[in-house]
């Protein structure tokens, strides 16, 4: 047998012994519907006797809510599982909010690989000793996650380092679970009703592109640089300097920052109120200014430096916002502060790829409604996040699609609410967006934006005039030379064409039916040998034949209406 062959096998036998265990996990949860809705038992073949219920479990999980225990169960399956609840976390367009809230809540806890086995991957990863590279290397690690883990170590030349390393395996745990992803969403989109509204395939598809950006740390160590080329004379700002000659798609070898983590930070009233307006404003920079952000701007990801500077640290999830959706979303803020449900109406439309909107006034109604929710609270008390939230899941509501930047804006700013907040809970995010969205609305309604807009209209007019008779010849000449062709998309038609396929079916049948009939009973008035009871054998044949056509014809059309 090949090695590939085997590899199949053994691939197979683990996917199955994973399809037992979320099968389990979920049974444990309380979902035994969606196991048997999605026939995931029967589908891989597994016997439903595996799984034996634990009445006594069941009964402590009633205790929590139908959320809840989906929280529970995604912590149990697992990194991968745990990733994707995080992707959801933030997508109030494919799961209800208050399962975006929960799945706010998780956390990767994920212990360590062994030291052995890093040193080993930096070895082979990197071709060089550790001794040749590092002058210490501290064989306990400083921090572990799902994908890396990070060791302390210090250069030939005396730098001190962090040195990401990715967990050995984790691509192809990570491709298995892909995997049996595809094959849930699949079984899910077949067999259960109401799936066909977000396509849980798409979802899964989505998410495999995000983690793939995640496991390619190639990709992370361009981000570093490109955010260090753009905020290189931000001075409340520190970004890590990468060593590439020690970096590759495995391992990121960078400046080691000494400092605490933002969640731990003690200091005075005053000294947290600062720490707390610098995070916000270089946040809020990021994205509404250059539109290059931090999309997870975490307690976690982010250390305070003695000096009170910050340094933002896993640079693998990074968003980029085009100018015109920094346009809308300060509209939106706007229409907020203003209480205009109407100049937020156009901005939500305005963010999204579609802008049929078939009912404009119920859109501007919930804008409404969501407005009046937050408008009124105390400063204090809006959430920005949320705010934002409740409002795109207006568009998917009104079947508006959005672009994916807007999530990773949604991402970073719930993080950026949540971090600050954890030690400041009074924060106002308001007023610290305020100028930035002032500044931007400046800029776009400015004199010289007016004009610059003017000149580039000027330059799209004058090569549309320049283009216009050259576009004209060949239109004359497509007439001239019967060559032209025009071309109608009718829309709608499809039920109504599918009832005539199904009308031209019956009537096709019903003919061929009674065609049958009268060439038998031709065949037994002609006493067409052989003869079998006096009766002539085809005949009789094509006869009962012809009647069981008819009677089929006649239930399908009684029970059905269609063929």
């Amino acid at each position: 047998m090949s090695i590939f062959r085997r590899t199949r096998l053994v691939r197979r036998y683990y996917n199955l012994m994973r399809y037992k265990e979320i099968i389990g996990v979920l049974l444990k949860h309380g979902f035994h519907d969606f196991v048997e809705h999605s026939k995931l038992i029967q589908s891989f073949q597994l016997n439903k006797y595996f799984f034996k219920e634990n009445k006594k479990e069941q009964r402590v999980k009633t205790r929590f809510t139908h959320y809840q225990r989906m929280l529970l169960a995604v912590e149990e399956l697992g990194p991968t599982f745990i990733k994707l609840g995080q992707f959801l976390s933030n997508r109030p367009d494919l799961i209800p909010s208050e399962l975006c809230a929960e799945f706010e809540k998780l956390l990767e806890h994920v212990p360590p690989f062994s030291s052995e086995e890093a040193v080993r991957i930096l070895r082979e990863s990197l071709h060089l000793k550790i001794d040749d590279v590092f002058k210490e290397f501290n064989h306990k690690p400083f921090s572990s996650a799902s994908i890396a883990q990070v060791h302390i170590a210090t250069l030939k030349n005396g730098e001190k380092v962090a040195v990401k390393i990715q967990r050995p395996g984790i691509k192809n745990v990570i491709e298995s679970d892909l995997e049996i992803m595809f094959n849930l969403a699949a079984l899910a989109k077949k067999h259960m009703a109401g799936t066909d509204a977000i396509d849980p395939i798409s979802i899964v598809e989505e998410f495999r592109d995000g983690i793939h950006q995640e496991l390619d740390f190639g990709r992370e160590i361009l981000n570093i640089e490109k955010f260090s080329k753009i905020f290189a004379e931000e001075p409340n700002l520190i970004i890590p300097k990468v060593y590439k000659e020690y970096s590759n798609k495995e391992i990121i070898t960078m400046e080691f920052i000494e400092g605490e983590r933002f969640s731990s930070y003690k200091a005075t009233d005053e000294e947290i109120n600062s720490l707390c307006e610098k995070f916000a404003n270089l946040v809020l920079k990021q994205i509404f200014e250059t539109g290059y952000f931090h999309a997870d701007p975490h307690a976690g990801n982010i250390i305070i430096t003695p000096d009170q500077k910050i340094c933002f640290i896993d640079f693998g999830l990074m968003g980029l916002l085009p100018p015109k959706h920094k346009e809308a979303m300060c509209e939106i803020i706007v229409g907020l502060v203003d209480h205009d449900p109407d100049i937020t109406t156009r901005a939500i439309i305005s963010l999204s790829f579609n802008k049929e909107v078939e009912n404009r006034a119920a859109l501007e109604h919930q804008t409404f409604k969501i407005m009046e929710h937050y408008g009124y609270l105390p400063i204090e008390d809006i959430n920005i996040g949320h705010f934002l939230r409740d409002l795109l899941k207006l568009l998917v509501v009104n079947h508006l699609k959005i672009p994916a930047d807007i999530f990773l804006l949604l991402k970073a700013l719930v993080s950026l609410e949540g971090t600050i907040r954890k030690i400041k809970p009074n924060f106002d995010m308001i007023s610290h967006i305020e100028p930035f969205v002032k500044k931007m609305i400046y800029r776009s309604r400015s004199l010289y934006s007016f004009f610059r807009e003017l000149y580039k209209s000027g330059i799209d007019y004058s090569k549309f005039l320049s283009e216009l008779p050259s576009e004209l010849r060949d239109l004359l000449y497509q007439l001239k030379n019967k060559t032209f062709k025009l071309q109608f998309e009718h829309k709608g038609l499809e039920p109504l064409l599918d009832k005539h396929d199904k009308t031209m079916n019956r009537l096709s049948f019903s003919i061929v039916t009674a065609s049958m009939l009268i060439g038998s009973s031709l065949l037994l008035k002609s006493h067409v040998p052989p003869i079998v009871y006096g009766l002539s054998a085809p005949g009789m044949t094509v006869f009962i034949f012809s009647v069981l056509m008819g009677l089929l014809l006649i239930l399908t059309i009684l029970r059905h209406e269609k063929m």
